[in-house]
């Protein structure tokens, strides 16, 4: 197994002067961090300050080849800590809040200032110190930040009311700074550290001080903080290589009433306390809105309306390689494609099934899901207001070939949002040796079934993610058949919708539209090809937001982005010019290879030679490009139809295809025959435009400058 690194990563850390601290700073410093060893150098109560403390193991951590800086500022001014990390490094990435005082004193004696001295350092440095780093974190999208809370403040102990008071209170503020930084890949996670440290030193026992080492401890706290951990928003307990979640549970509880217009009497709380406080049957309970849910779900019961969120829809799937074939026929794989032949033939030595396919057996039960028409408190919600509106999918263990999958659907939160309602349900898929195989979450909008007084955001859904800003690394294209839909409804969605154009019409569209399950499977299969060399068994999950629906016979262009083994995508209908997938990426295990940016219709354009020759001229000679100075967009039709865009961003000498992240000075259409033509010297352009054959819009007299441009590459062509 490889290292977990931390190059490149700035890490803060309060109170590392010694202890639980010191173990921190020393750890990240091994593995490749940039440390800022924050340390006022105070005694446990608080008192006196000195540099000495941080000082040390800064020279500790250089001396193993690490680099650190010391910080002798208080937490209680974090903006001070976080600008030395700025100042030094230039980022913060990790804030561990680990500084402590102790002022233990017995409830009844414990003065302003034992209470203020130790929630000044413990809750509010945590505070001030997380909200000076927050800002850079959401610009960056990435922070990790450590809360470092107590089993006292979990459980309570005799004489430590202040202290227990601000260690609770860290876990409500390492919640709320979880739900808050999700949605910009902060996470927040708190930690119950029981070690031996300068506050602890004349408290513990000889022999268990012995054990309670913070090195067995700082190896959980590195992993929290590491870019590959998911984990957000948790108290993890740790102490003597032992690790271990916590959680607040509740009760199933009692209804204290039997109908909605009946009051609750005290006499009726007694006879009902041994229920209310039982916990044999607890449930953990993640968010407020988890509260809020399982209130709604209370009072469905005492109105006798709605389903029960906690129940599971459970349905079994079986499959064989025609199914497989059938599907992967449906997402426009082709013998065409040598290594394509994988997905459409049984006896082929790297027979594979493609990963979306385990989608299939989710959606089957979720179409016929009791749980998801009864999400909504108080109303029935039914297929026809359904929009599928997000799918996310996992695949978590090996999964068979063909077989019988067994799948359990359950609705994690409804969202409020008005004029309608946000069901997100989760489906986990196992085989039949039950097994967990695939996870499934789907996120379905239904229409006028909102306001019924629920939370209106939630933090169940997996989140979408934005594209990165700059072009594509790879963009690919490919032409649906008219019999997409047709074709792909066999593997299960027979909604009329994409195969009767009388509904079709009722619903809006002038003609059936494709699933978008089916463009989802065409992009994921383009992302395949293009970074797993056609490999299904490197996937591991794809996150999408379907945007706008995509016409069977439309071409699908799906331009990507690598960043390591995550490849955000978006998904252009070429033919409509409309974003059809966003938001939306595939991570993959490991990247095999990566194409350059082609069609996969098999009718390479003649154009690409063209352009291709450009972007070799340009690089040659960029300032030439340069002297034009403007930004030309290049859409190449054939029979009729937009199969392809290129961009020639003459300002910056840069040619690709796909279009320019601004506005472009002018905007040329054109057929790829024509193209090659006006390349060739034999289609004069001012004819071609007064025939028809060539339109421009935006600057016209700018379009003029490409004429030797274009006129020098031909001939060299």
């Amino acid at each position: 197994m490889a290292d977990l690194k931390f190059d490149g990563r700035v890490v803060v850390v309060t109170g590392a002067g010694a202890g639980l601290g010191r173990a921190y700073a020393l750890l990240f410093g091994s593995r490749g961090a940039k440390v800022v060893v924050n340390d006022l150098g105070g005694g446990r109560h608080g008192d006196g300050s000195s540099s000495n403390a941080a000082d040390a193991v800064v020279d500790e951590i250089v001396r193993n080849g690490g680099t650190a800086v010391a910080d002798y500022n208080s937490v209680v001014e974090g903006e001070k800590i976080i600008q030395t990390a700025l100042n030094k490094f230039g980022r913060v990435d990790v804030l561990i809040n680990n500084a402590g005082i102790l002022r233990d004193k017995s409830f009844a004696k414990i003065s302003d200032q034992d209470w203020d001295l130790v929630h000044a350092v413990h809750l509010k440095g945590s505070f001030k110190t997380t909200q000076a780093a927050f800002p850079i974190f959401k610009k960056q999208n990435y922070g990790r930040v450590i809360m470092t809370a107590s089993n006292s403040g979990l459980y309570g102990n005799f004489g430590q009311a202040n202290y227990s008071a601000a260690k609770l209170g860290l876990v409500g503020l390492a919640n709320t700074v979880a739900i808050e930084g999700r949605k910009y890949n902060i996470f927040c996670n708190v930690i119950v550290p029981t070690a031996a440290s300068r506050l602890t030193e004349d408290i513990l026992p000889p022999d268990l001080f012995a054990e309670l080492k913070p090195e067995l401890i700082a190896p959980v706290v590195a992993y929290l903080c590491h870019e590959s951990c998911q984990e957000n928003g948790s108290i993890i307990e740790a102490a003597a290589g032992w690790a271990g979640r916590c959680a607040i549970v509740r009760s199933n509880g009692a209804l204290l009433r039997q109908k909605p217009e009946d009051q609750v009497s005290i006499e009726a709380v007694k006879d009902n306390w041994s229920t209310i406080r039982n916990l044999s049957n607890a449930q953990k309970l993640d968010t407020i809105e988890d509260a809020t849910g399982a209130l709604m779900a209370s009072l469905d019961a005492l109105r006798g309306t709605g389903g029960d969120r906690n129940a599971e829809d459970v349905d079994s799937f079986e499959f064989c390689n025609k199914d497989t074939i059938l599907y992967a026929l449906g997402v426009g794989a082709s013998v065409a494609s040598e290594k394509e032949l994988r997905y459409l033939y049984e006896n082929d030595e790297s027979f594979s099934v493609l990963p979306t396919f385990y989608i299939i057996p989710a959606l089957q039960l979720l179409m016929s899901s009791s749980n998801v028409s009864n999400a909504v408190p108080g109303k029935e919600v039914s297929l026809e207001q359904i929009l599928h509106g997000e799918h996310y999918l996992e695949i978590v263990g090996e999964v068979p070939q063909e077989g019988k999958l067994t799948s359990r659907a359950k609705v994690s939160e409804v969202l409020d949002k008005g004029s309608g309602a946000v069901i997100v349900t989760d489906v986990e898929t196992c085989d039949q040796n039950g097994n967990v195989v695939a996870l499934n979450q789907c996120i379905t909008f239904a229409v006028g079934a909102g306001n019924f007084g629920g939370p209106r955001a939630g933090t169940k859904a997996v989140p979408c993610q934005a594209k990165p800003s700059r072009s594509p690394d790879v963009t690919v294209s490919q032409k649906t058949s008219i019999d997409q839909a047709a074709l792909y409804r066999l593997s299960g969605d027979t909604n009329p919708l994409h195969i009767d154009s009388n509904v079709a019409a009722i619903a809006g569209y002038k003609r059936p539209i494709l699933h978008g399950l089916c463009t989802l499977g065409f992009s994921v299969r383009l992302v395949l090809s293009a970074f797993a060399d056609h490999d299904a068994s490197l996937f591991k999950a794809v996150k999408v937001r379907f945007v706008k629906p995509v016409l069977p016979g439309d071409t699908l262009k799906v331009d990507m982005w690598r960043e390591g083994n995550r490849i955000f995508f978006e998904t252009t209908s070429v033919d409509s010019n409309q974003v059809v997938i966003g938001g939306s990426y595939v991570d993959l295990k490991s990247v095999k290879s990566a194409i350059k940016s082609t069609p996969t219709n098999m009718s390479s354009l003649k154009s690409d030679a063209v352009f291709e020759f450009i972007v070799d001229q340009v690089k040659q000679d960029p300032g030439k490009a340069k002297s034009v100075g403007g930004v030309f967009l290049y859409n190449i039709t054939k029979d009729g139809k937009q199969v392809k865009q290129w961009t020639m961003d003459l300002k910056n000498a840069k040619v690709f295809e796909g279009k320019p992240e601004g506005k472009p000075n002018t905007t040329l259409t054109v057929s790829d025959d024509d193209f090659m033509q006006l390349a060739e010297g034999k289609l004069n352009p001012q004819q071609a435009f007064m025939k028809g054959k060539l339109k421009i819009t935006g600057n016209i007299m700018l379009a003029q400058k490409l004429a030797p441009l274009l006129k020098t590459n031909a001939a060299k062509l």
